[in-house]
This record gives structure tokens, C-alpha cells and sequence, in this order.
């Protein structure tokens, strides 16, 4: 049983979050704690493109991005998945200078140093060198990059199908058995 936090950022893309949301509860025989640190930005950022706050209906325990007693800012909470979702340019920036200024950048540098799964899912275009080289410098540590580029191999119609192509490679990252659309499971048209 997996113990994950999904951290939401301010980042443009509130749709990515919500979906992993979704599918995450979807599968609740695969992990035994979920968690979610959700910023103030993020809030906004979420009422902006979502037209709601549905962030407060999820039955997951929130956290504030000051919340530094939560159980998974130590190692010893043993929490063994980590997904930024979507991950500013500032918040890789951070947990790649080692800067924990914040949950969000102390639970990250908790996976990085337990050697667990770290996917950042950033969500910005185009990237500059500074975030070409903090990218590099997260992967050298052990994280994951996985921008929110989404595919379109799988015919997606809603705006949400779009998102679920980038969450189901995120789910498929952390090691998580899903239900998804796979290259080559389909019908040719010839």
C-alpha cells in the first residue's frame, strides 16, 4: 500500500490536479494514505479555470503549504510517492536549489532524500535555461520530470481526456495500476 501526497501548485492547469484527484480515489485498494498540500495561489488559480472550489470536496486530508507538523515532512512518515501537480517554475526552482521554505518544497526534499518517487509535473512553455538546468538538476537528485504534454493517439473529446492523457502516465510513473488506453490496444481502421 502506497502512502502519496499530490501537491498543487499555482501553476496554470487545475484540471491536471483535479483529474488525478479523481482517478486516485478511483483506486483506493492501492494506497493507504493520501494527502494534499494545496497553496493559496493554487486556490485561486483553481476558482479561475475551474469556475469552482472543488477542492474542498475531496475526502483527502489538505494540508496548508505552512503545515510543517504534517506526517510526510519527515522520512519517518515513510510517504513513498510524491506528485507536484501542476508544479510552478518557482516550486522546482526551490526543491532544486534544496530551498524548504515551504511543505511543498520540504516534503519533496524528503522524497529526493529517502530515495522515493518525486514526479513533478510542470506545467509552463517555453521553458528558459534556469529551468532547463533546475529540470536536470532534479533529475540528477532522483525526481521525475513529466511535463503536462498531453497525447492525442487516443482520440480524447473533453477538455478532461485531454488532462487524463498526462495523469494516467503520471499514475503509470509511480508505479500505480491503472485502466488506460495503451498504444496498440486498438482497432485498425484498414
Amino acid at each position: 500500500m502506497h502512502k502519496i501526497v499530490v501537491a498543487i501548485t499555482g501553476a496554470s492547469g487545475s484540471v491536471y490536479s483535479k483529474v488525478l484527484l479523481d482517478k486516485l480515489l478511483t483506486i483506493k485498494d492501492q494506497w493507504s494514505d493520501l494527502s494534499v498540500i494545496l497553496t493559496e495561489n493554487a486556490k485561486a488559480v483553481w476558482k479561475t479555470e475551474m469556475d469552482n472550489e472543488g477542492y474542498n470536496n475531496y475526502p483527502v486530508k489538505m494540508h496548508t503549504s505552512m503545515d510543517f507538523m504534517a506526517p510526510f515532512a519527515s522520512g519517518s512518515g515513510q510517504y513513498d510517492i510524491m506528485i507536484i501537480i501542476p508544479c510552478s517554475m518557482g516550486t522546482l526552482g526551490r526543491i532544486a536549489g534544496g530551498i524548504s521554505n515551504d511543505l511543498i518544497s520540504r516534503a519533496a526534499d524528503v522524497i529526493l532524500k529517502e530515495r522515493r518517487k518525486l514526479i513533478c509535473v510542470v506545467r509552463d512553455t517555453p521553458y528558459n535555461l534556469v529551468h532547463i538546468r533546475n529540470m536536470e538538476t532534479l533529475t540528477l537528485a532522483g525526481g521525475i520530470i513529466c511535463p503536462a504534454t498531453p497525447s492525442f493517439y487516443s482520440k480524447p473529446t473533453t477538455i478532461e481526456e485531454v488532462a487524463a492523457t498526462v495523469v494516467d502516465r503520471v499514475l503509470d510513473i509511480a508505479g500505480l495500476t491503472i485502466n488506460t488506453y495503451r498504444w496498440g490496444e486498438y482497432e485498425s481502421a484498414e
